[in-house]
């Protein structure tokens, strides 16, 4: 294969650093198969980008950081575009695929504090800012004495806000955090039995066009697969829930390679979390299993049963 492939990013410091990540990777990839490739990047502003004062679940959620790339795809101007994976839909567009999805990084959240070195240090009353109805939810479940307010914006603007508008704290992923290099910002990391994480937390997606054999086959070779089969069971779970931003939802996936199950295939276990925004209700279930969709889809049924779908209705109205 001897072409230039053209990869599309957002021009934000994350979204550049985590392209260059990933294009340095294949880069060496391609050499290592005899690949002749060149990679030329070109930045694309999406509308998540460009609307900064309001909450993500007022403006349509998933899919503000993705759809102009993945028009930018089907129109033939970029081969692969590269995105955090807990920013995708479940649904792709026609004619579009997810060709690799790398190693995962941390999926933990993170508490950056002014004030305190744990969640349960914080001052009561104390203000904490958050874009994301599911940090709030289960933030407010385990502290209900404090303020959750909004904060958007990119990770190095939140940063700047946490001094300069008054937070006691704030919440970003820290898969950011570290693929930054800004490690020594975290104050504290919530377990996932605190604070469940985005569907796809601290895992890339890298989508390209579901007929270009040659690239499918060079990303092929940058599959991990322990991380694809946990990301496709959180994701099956929101999809069967029909889940997004605009809800307090998430999931966390661990394959296991070392175990397996009756089939061989490695087991998975997974916790999916559905909550009210105001954190009074929240409904966890745990199981493990081997097959990703079937064990998403098993985990949303078990919630559905104890209420998630009336929680969910709620919030959408």
């Amino acid at each position: 294969m001897k072409r230039t492939i053209v990869v599309g990013t957002r021009q934000s410091a994350l979204a550049l650093t985590q392209t260059g990540w990933v294009v340095d990777r294949l880069r060496e990839l391609s050499a290592r198969l005899g690949m002749e490739v060149d990679f030329e990047l070109k930045k694309i502003v999406t509308r998540g980008d460009q609307i900064l004062d309001v909450t993500l679940s007022k403006v349509g959620g998933k899919g503000l950081f993705t759809k102009e790339l993945e028009e930018g795809m089907l129109g033939g101007e970029i081969d692969i575009a590269v995105h955090s994976m807990k920013d995708m839909p479940f649904e792709l567009p026609e004619g579009l695929t997810i060709g690799a999805v790398p190693e995962r990084e941390d999926p933990r959240d993170a508490l950056i504090s002014r004030k305190a070195g744990t969640l349960e240090e914080l001052p009561r009353g104390a203000r904490v800012g958050t874009s994301s109805l599911r940090r709030a939810s289960q933030l407010q479940h385990a502290r209900p004495d404090l303020r959750i307010d909004t904060i958007r914006g990119n990770i190095d603007s939140r940063l700047r806000k946490l001094e300069s508008e008054g937070y006691d704290a704030i919440l970003l992923a820290a898969a950011g955090l570290r693929r930054m290099g800004w490690e020594d910002r975290i104050t504290a990391l919530l377990p996932p039995e605190t604070c469940v994480p985005a569907v796809g937390q601290g895992a890339l997606a890298i989508e390209c066009r579901a007929d270009d054999a040659p690239l499918l086959e060079l990303l092929r070779s940058f599959q991990h697969e322990p991380t694809a089969l946990a990301v496709r069971a959180e994701r099956s779970f929101l999809g069967s829930l029909n889940g997004g931003c605009q809800v307090p939802i998430g999931a966390y996936a661990v394959a296991r390679p070392g175990e397996s199950g009756a089939e061989g295939a490695p087991l998975l276990t997974m916790t999916g979390f559905v909550g009210t925004p105001d954190g009074q209700t929240l409904l966890k279930e745990t199981s493990t299993g081997t097959d990703p969709e079937q064990l998403g889809r098993q985990i949303a049924a078990v919630l559905k049963e104890r209420g998630a779908d009336r929680i969910l209705a709620a919030v959408r109205v």
